[in-house]
């Protein structure tokens, strides 16, 4: 038996959410109670009545990029499918491409608008470790800026299988998103309103901000037998002096730092690993499993995860294997919309 067996579950195809609710906040929100071993349904709305007044949230302020890219190989008309990774240091692209048949070094792809009109070239260069190309855009223009002319949301398949509509290019994206460079959304953030933003402010309900860019690894679910075997990828991310000001202060005065997403966690976290928050930049490939010792986070907004992936491991390991095991199947049974767009889990 693998041990990731136990990071498994069935979930009817029904309960995946192909869209999100109308209004970001009227997302169903279960509360997890670790104390009481208890768990209630509320709705995200709901949040300024359940968390304290000194209490802290923390959110990822990072913006989702338009990193999906299609167009054609030149020399045969065949499909290409591509993501936008990072640029290196020489103003090269780092992609994912997706072909029939197998591509060569030295092909052109042109790569088409969200209308399928021929945009620029891209020509391959050499290809990397796990499918990972090195590419040559044909333009002199900032990378961003061709990304978000000519390029579409980023998707994860299990929604509409990957295809974008145009109002996803704002519900897949944070009302606070500020920073771009993530190729997936920190769909925990998502539940969030500027107006519920303010309204935890006038309750005392301090919120800060923190980045960290999601990479591609963030769906992909665990493919080794133990879980000390996964390797995760690194991400960037930061968190300011003046936000750690905040959080230490909130501690200080009795309240709670809640983080809004598990990239949230991870970042506090490794911020945290000297066993107090301190000011940091830099890459984090920390992978929460058991026995994880938590130094920097005291309650976590989460969605439903896919089974056999980082994240429910680490939302297992911070709520408990036999309380979240409790809470997802509550979940299935009581219909609650799982994934990206679906509803949200506040584990205290």
């Amino acid at each position: 038996m693998s041990e990731l067996d136990q990071y498994d579950y069935q979930l009817p195809k029904e309960l995946i959410a192909q869209f999100p609710v109308n209004e970001r906040t009227d997302a169903r929100l279960m509360v997890v109670d670790r104390q009481r071993q208890r768990i209630d349904h509320w709705h995200v709305r709901d949040l300024p009545e359940i968390l304290s007044t000194r209490d802290c949230l923390v959110l990822n302020d990072t913006r989702v990029i338009s990193a999906r890219l299609v167009g054609y190989r030149t020399s045969t008309k065949g499909r290409w499918q591509g993501l936008f990774l990072e640029t290196t240091d020489d103003g090269l692209w780092k992609m994912l491409c997706k072909v029939r048949g197998r591509l060569a070094s030295g092909e052109t792809i042109q790569l088409v608008d969200r209308e399928a009109r021929p945009s620029i070239l891209l020509h391959l260069g050499v290809r990397l470790d796990e499918g990972i190309w090195i590419a040559r855009p044909e333009s002199e223009e900032d990378p961003l800026a061709v990304l978000e002319r000519i390029g579409r949301v980023p998707l994860p398949p299990y929604i509409r299988g990957g295809e974008m509509v145009d109002s996803d290019r704002e519900t897949y994206q944070t009302v606070f998103a500020a920073h771009p460079g993530s190729i997936a959304a920190p769909t925990a953030g998502l539940h969030f309103s500027r107006a519920l933003v303010r309204k935890l402010a006038a309750e005392g309900i301090q919120a800060c901000y923190l980045t960290l860019h999601v990479g591609r690894d963030t769906f992909r679910p665990i493919a080794t037998d133990h879980l000390e075997e996964h390797q995760m990828h690194r991400e960037w991310g930061r968190v300011d002096s003046e936000v750690v000001e905040t959080l230490l202060a909130a501690r200080s005065g009795g309240g709670r730092i809640v983080a809004v997403g598990t990239t949230t966690l991870r970042v506090l976290e490794t911020a945290g690993m000297p066993g107090v928050i301190g000011p940091w930049e830099g890459t984090t490939n920390l992978f929460v499993r058991p026995p994880f010792q938590f130094r920097a986070v005291d309650a976590l907004i989460t969605n439903f995860h896919l089974p056999r992936t980082s994240l429910l491991v680490l939302v297992r390991t911070f709520g408990g294997a036999d309380l979240i095991q409790r809470a997802y199947d509550e979940a299935i049974a009581e219909k609650y919309r799982f994934y990206s767009y679906g509803d949200a889990m506040l584990i205290v």
